[in-house]
């Protein structure tokens, strides 16, 4: 399906998840730590969700499973009825390789859609749903986050998340907490996610459409020649040709190999300027140490780049 067909599907939402709903929980990547595992989970409950917990299942290398097992659990989670949001167990790699023609035909046209909270990895599957299905997702924690709690170091940001997953009426206002590089305000649909898995979309069938988007873009342990080489990729591939405005996370564990070397915001700066779009640099979304914001993605958001950084979402991501 080409950028132009996939652009004419209409918007689909899933139902919001409320006190009750069933979340499955899949590892479509990298395995998890058990212990951790087991407090996001309590989490979770605590929350008011029902888990629908992983069926046992041995590692392979640094994947969770054999790839038929994590397409098999992926493909449960998505079309089975009693299911009303997945979440996932942790990112690292290994999504891609469930992606083909093949699951998008056996998925078939009439799977409803339904919340899948996740980053990193997980940005393989929400840019595949969202490019053949448009599908909205939940740029969000997972299992490791949600152990650590809520407001903490490491941990996940409560009144974020909860409206991205059950406000079903209104928009709402989500302070970035970061800088404005390039300041101005923008407004179009929020896509993008962890900027290695965004990247590597380019020549595939479900390559993500840019154009139009405010686009967020995240990652962590890059060196700043790598986060340059990676910006330059999307630019000469034209990811940047009218993208509205740009999220940027605060990309931890990026510092320059040798001191008084350019830093990431220095790159960010110097590639991404520019542009002559509204940017914000540094806010606490994906990986990072503070408390992560969960970002809805796939709905129209207004980014006001002044200051700290503000991002209106415009309307509900999930149906009432």
């Amino acid at each position: 399906m080409s950028a132009e067909e996939s652009a004419l599907l209409a918007l689909r939402k899933p139902k919001a998840l409320r006190a009750g709903s069933r979340l499955a929980v899949i590892a479509p990547a990298s395995p998890g730590d058990e212990e951790q595992a087991s407090r996001g989970l309590a989490e979770l409950e605590g929350l008011g969700f029902r888990v629908q917990r992983r069926s046992a299942a041995s590692s392979e290398g640094y994947f969770a499973a054999p790839m038929p097992e994590r397409r098999a659990e992926l493909f449960r989670a998505l079309t089975d009825d009693s299911v009303d949001g997945i979440i996932s167990v942790r990112g690292g790699y290994g999504s891609n390789y469930l992606l083909d023609e093949r699951f998008d035909a056996d998925l078939g046209r009439s799977a409803r859609p339904k919340c899948l909270i996740g980053y990193s990895d997980l940005t393989s599957l929400q840019i595949f749903l969202w490019q053949r299905r448009r599908w909205t997702c939940v740029y969000g924690p997972m299992l490791a986050a949600l152990a650590a709690g809520a407001g903490t170091e490491g941990g996940y940001d409560r009144e974020s998340l909860l409206n991205a997953i059950r406000k079903g009426d209104g928009g709402w206002s989500i302070a970035l907490r970061g800088e404005a590089l390039s300041s101005g305000a923008a407004e179009g649909p929020l896509l993008g996610g962890c900027m290695t898995l965004a990247e590597t979309t380019l020549g595939t069938p479900w390559e993500l459409n840019t154009h139009g988007a405010v686009l967020l873009l995240e990652d962590r342990g890059m060196k700043p020649w790598q986060v340059d080489r990676a910006l330059m990729h999307l630019k000469q591939a034209r990811k940047f040709d009218g993208v509205r405005g740009i999220v940027l996370g605060d990309f931890p564990e990026c510092e320059p190999p040798i001191p008084n070397s350019p830093t990431v915001r220095d790159v960010c700066a110097r590639i991404l300027g520019p542009l002559s779009i509204p940017i914000v640099f540094n806010a606490p979304v994906g990986h990072t140490r503070r408390p992560m914001l969960t970002l809805p993605l796939g709905v129209r958001a207004r980014l006001q780049a002044k200051g700290e950084g503000t991002l209106e979402i415009l309307e509900p991501a999930v149906l009432p």
